[in-house]
């Protein structure tokens, strides 16, 4: 399964930026998202921004992910009791 998750773009620097997950930022390339701002929310898959994307859209898709995260953590919880 592949997964892409969203950041916002922190500093431009040619054909890459530092781009902020969670608190963490990664170098990340725009190669695919020619016309990305800085402060922009883009998508990204493997390294590349694959699309730039609102900050409404953005913020649902992290908080869909953090419910997944906590759920497949409580079925861990549950299935490791005895």
């Amino acid at each position: 399964m592949c997964l892409a998750v969203p950041g916002q773009v922190m500093q431009l620097d040619g054909t890459s930026a530092r781009v902020k997950f969670h608190g963490v930022e990664r170098v990340v390339q725009m190669d695919l998202v020619p016309e990305v701002k800085l402060g922009d929310w883009v998508l990204v898959h493997a390294g590349y921004a694959i699309q730039c994307m609102d900050e409404e859209e953005a913020r649902e898709t992290l908080a869909l992910l953090a419910q997944i995260e906590g759920e497949m953590e409580e079925q861990s919880r549950a299935e490791a009791k005895p």
